[in-house]
């Protein structure tokens, strides 16, 4: 099975690799709508063929039993993730060949002040009764209104690319699904043929998206590499690369664009890059979740604790939307309480070990040796909870992402609205980073303050707001897109520049909204809400995971209603 030779690249080999995708950036460029979209419906198809070789080599590498509900991840934030990307991709493609858009006039609203908002899930009924209650917008920059909405959509078929050229797209470590997803966005939103650096974290699935993507690499426009930081600065460096693609973190993006040493650090506070490129990159940060005082239940504090625990825990807590400040109303009656089950479900979640390399080393140096926190156990080193980070002090849980397992819990004053705003101002201006932020309220609260409410979701300065969902929803849901907050500058990166897993093309996508019940199913009934969704089966204490989400990645690749009741079965019960 594994034929692909996943040893470094030599120089030699990445010309030679380069050179076949300059020649093939030529072809790519002219290929009709139609055929692509047929591309990708056998894409779709090819991915399902691999996805359970991939996800089983990727619980290995991880160190999960197979046995393990927490193989659940392996599915969802890959196969399905890229699968439904796919899809979403191919039915957009689809409807600009018919020379429509890809959504309905009714998907189509104006907030006050005339900015655009586009309705993106769910679009269909099958979407509705997947994730029954869940919503997600995007929001569009204050240059699009409707008169112009047609214009900002499709940019590459309005325009074309005057030189295709090739990308050079650094594959992601952490979840599967990334770099193929990035592949999928240079081929098909930008018109570039693709190199993709696979990262020596995860190079394991390079047999597996080499088989997906074999019409693709068989045509000459898309190669995967192997290697290190060396081969990777070979590769943006190189004359024929016209365009960079990077995930990561800040760090990564400063080495890529300004170099290191002491030179970059010069080169950067001097604002001149030393690559001269487009470079866009979707980077990591520190992201909260803003918990709204309401009357919470026992229940409600129990699964919401749940849920803030696998935003945290969530593949080892290597994501770079992973929460790391919980921010709540210093003067709740619950507030105590709350951080107390917060601690409880993140010691009693699925014991594992950081897998990512020097994880360890950025946790320990988050967690500083001088704060007070709490030893919650379940990995080496071990999960961490600080319970009251002062919101004005200067500590690092607040600039540094850990990408691990430590969580910082901080207090804000004030009534209902007054506390969300200065919430949001906290996120905003305390925290690194622009690409996620959480918000938990309860259905009554958030109708009592509809507007204060509204404008915390509107005032949050970052690239996907979930409302009672993890932002990482907002990644596996293809048509929203992803990335930071627009703003950032090569020498202030944030959480990077330009958007990516952005099916419906958006030119200017400002943040996608994600909403989703406040209590699952069935606790919802009892206080009026009328959504089937349980508990999500990426919940780190889901009970039939793994079952649900390969049913759910199966549907994907081959919708059939027949498979509805078993993944609805197996959903119920987790």
């Amino acid at each position: 099975m594994n034929s692909v030779n996943t040893t470094a690249s030599t120089p030699e080999a990445l010309d030679q690799e380069i050179g076949v995708l300059r020649a093939g950036a030529d072809s790519w460029s002219t290929v009709p709508l139609g055929d692509r979209v047929e591309l990708l419906e056998r894409l779709a198809l090819r991915i399902a063929d691999v996805a359970e070789e991939w996800v089983d080599a990727a619980a290995t590498a991880k160190g999960l039993e197979q046995s393990s509900q927490l193989v659940g991840e392996e599915w969802v934030s890959g196969p399905w993730a890229l699968i439904a990307g796919v899809r979403a991709l191919a039915e957009t493609l689809a409807a600009l060949d018919r020379g429509a858009l890809p959504f309905s006039d009714r998907a189509v609203s104006e907030r006050s002040g005339g900015q655009v908002v586009v309705d993106v899930y769910p679009t269909n009924p099958i979407e509705s009764l997947l994730l029954h209650g869940y919503h997600a917008e995007v929001w569009q920059q204050p240059e699009v209104r409707r008169s112009n909405l047609r214009e900002s959509v499709g940019r590459l078929y309005r325009e074309g690319q005057p030189d295709p050229g090739v990308c050079a797209v650094m594959g992601a470590g952490n979840i599967a699904a990334i770099t193929p997803l990035d592949i999928l966005h240079a081929l098909f939103a930008e018109g570039r043929t693709v190199a993709a650096k696979l990262s020596p974290v995860n190079d394991y699935l390079g047999p597996f998206l080499e088989r997906a993507f074999g019409e693709f690499t068989d045509r000459g426009w898309v190669r995967f590499l192997y290697g290190g930081a060396e081969v990777g600065e070979r590769l943006v460096d190189h004359e024929e690369v016209v365009a960079v693609h990077v995930t990561g973190s800040a760090a990564t993006y400063d080495a890529i664009v300004f170099g290191t040493g002491p030179d970059g650090a010069e080169r950067r506070a001097a604002g001149t890059p030393r690559l001269d490129k487009p470079v866009t990159a979707e980077l990591g940060g520190v992201s909260p979740a803003i918990v709204v005082p309401g009357a919470w239940t026992d229940a409600d504090l129990r699964y919401q604790a749940e849920h803030v625990a696998t935003q945290k825990l969530h593949n080892a807590g290597h994501n770079c939307i992973a929460t790391q400040v919980i921010v709540l109303p210093a003067d709740w009656e619950h507030a105590d309480r709350f951080a107390e089950l917060v601690a409880g479900a993140i010691a009693a979640a699925p014991a594992r070990d950081p897998y990512y390399p020097g994880s360890k080393e950025r946790h320990e140096a988050v967690l500083g040796a001088d704060r007070d926190h709490l030893v919650l156990g379940g990995a080496t080193p071990p999960r961490t909870v600080a319970p009251d980070v002062a919101p004005d002090s200067n500590d690092r849980c607040f600039s540094d992402e850990a990408f691990g397992g430590h969580l910082a819990i901080t207090r804000l004053p004030g009534g209902t609205d007054e506390y969300l705003r200065a919430a949001v101002e906290f996120a905003n201006d305390r925290l690194a980073g622009t690409l996620g932020a959480n918000l938990l309220v309860d259905p009554k609260t958030a109708r009592a303050h509809a507007a204060a409410l509204d404008s915390a979701i509107a005032g949050l300065r970052y690239g996907t707001v979930g409302v009672n969902a993890w932002v990482g929803v907002g990644f596996l849901l293809a048509r929203a897109s992803w990335g930071a907050y627009p703003g950032a500058t090569p020498a202030d990166i944030q959480s990077g520049v330009g958007v990516v897993h952005n099916a419906c093309l958006f030119d200017h996508p400002q943040k996608t909204v994600v909403r989703a019940p406040f209590r699952p199913f069935p606790a919802g009934l009892a206080h009026g809400s009328l959504h089937l969704s349980p508990k999500p089966p990426w919940f780190v204490t889901n009970r039939t995971a793994k079952t649900t989400s390969r049913r759910l990645t199966d549907f994907a690749a081959k919708p059939s209603l027949t498979k509805l009741p078993g993944i609805f079965y197996s959903a119920l019960r987790g």
